[in-house]
This record gives structure tokens, C-alpha cells and sequence, in this order.
């Protein structure tokens, strides 16, 4: 897989899809507020349902204020790297356009070194799943091309991708509950 288009693209702030760990997202940095309201509009989502963030390393929970202690280290040490999202709390309001108004964010470390690689140069990508709301998610690039045609930016080609989404844990009030 070549990322060099999407490197360039989603350093100016662009929209694009990509294969994750899971499943086919559609991505845009977090710190491009206007292109996370363009994903929500392209997927036609609720404007109340927060979005599930990618990082490439735990350390980069310091960029959203996020601090953690040892039970909230061990959690995630048990889940990362791996295929599941960890609902953190993520207070004030320099976020809200991702957690939209849940003051919580849902953080995934992917495991394939490849695509931690990538968010090492990228940062941190809002990365939902490469379908609108209702549909069922993109196991490929041409049912993406199907579902966003020309209003994104890039495509990156990842073959077949039939894996269910992230499996979703909250560590919100201390407690680790399962979400989906």
C-alpha cells in the first residue's frame, strides 16, 4: 500500500478512506475541525454520536489533555495495540467537535505496524467507518467508491477487509464496561 497521496492529503487537511485494523475507515486529521463536520455530512451521522479517534502511540493521549493513571494504563496495556477502542473522558471544550458534548473520546492504538507508522506522520485521524449511516460498512475500495464517489480526496487500497468493527470499552468513572 502506497500512503504517499494520503500523507500529502491529509496534511491539507483532506478527507480520504483508508483500510484500518478493522475495517475500511474515512479519515481526516483530528486537528481539522472543518473536515470532521465534512465526515459527518458525507456519512449523513448524527451530530450527537461521537467519533472513534486512531493513535499511533499511547503518548499521544497528552495532545487531548488526557492524563492517566496506573488502572487506566493497565486497561489499555491489556487492549493496545489491538482492535479495541477505549472510551476515555476528554473534558473541555477544545474537543468538542469530536466528542460532541459526550466529554469522552473513544481511542484505538492499531496493531499492524504499518498503520501506526502512518499516524506517526499523520497524527491522530478520526477514522468512523467508510459507510453513511445505516449502510453497511465498505469491505473494499469500490463499495467506498460506491458510497463517496468523488467527495474524498484519496483512496487507499487494502484488498478485502470482512472483520467486524472495534470491539468499544468505556474507562469513564474508573470502570471498565464493555460498550459493543
Amino acid at each position: 500500500m502506497d500512503f504517499t497521496v494520503a500523507r500529502n492529503c491529509l496534511a491539507e487537511g483532506k478527507i480520504g478512506v483508508i483500510p484500518t485494523d478493522t475495517i475500511y475507515g474515512l479519515v481526516c486529521s483530528v486537528f481539522t475541525p472543518d473536515s470532521v463536520e465534512e465526515i459527518y455530512k458525507l456519512k449523513g451521522r448524527r451530530p450527537d454520536k461521537p467519533l472513534i479517534v486512531l493513535i499511533a502511540d499511547k503518548n499521544d493521549l497528552i495532545k487531548f489533555g488526557i492524563t492517566t493513571d496506573k488502572s487506566v494504563e493497565k486497561v489499555c496495556d491489556k487492549y493496545w495495540p489491538g482492535p479495541v477502542s477505549v472510551v476515555l473522558p476528554c473534558k473541555g471544550k477544545s474537543f468538542a467537535y469530536i466528542h460532541r458534548g459526550s466529554e469522552t473520546i473513544a481511542f484505538r492504538l492499531p496493531k499492524p505496524k504499518w498503520l501506526r507508522d502512518l499516524l506517526s506522520e499523520t497524527g491522530p485521524l478520526v477514522a468512523p467507518s467508510a459507510n453513511p449511516e445505516g449502510q453497511p460498512p465498505a469491505k473494499n475500495i469500490k463499495e467506498a467508491k460506491l458510497y463517496f464517489a468523488n467527495r474524498v480526496a484519496f483512496y487507499v487500497d487494502g484488498g478485502e477487509l470482512d472483520s467486524p468493527p472495534s470491539t468499544v470499552i468505556s474507562l469513564v468513572d474508573g470502570k471498565e464496561q464493555r460498550l459493543r
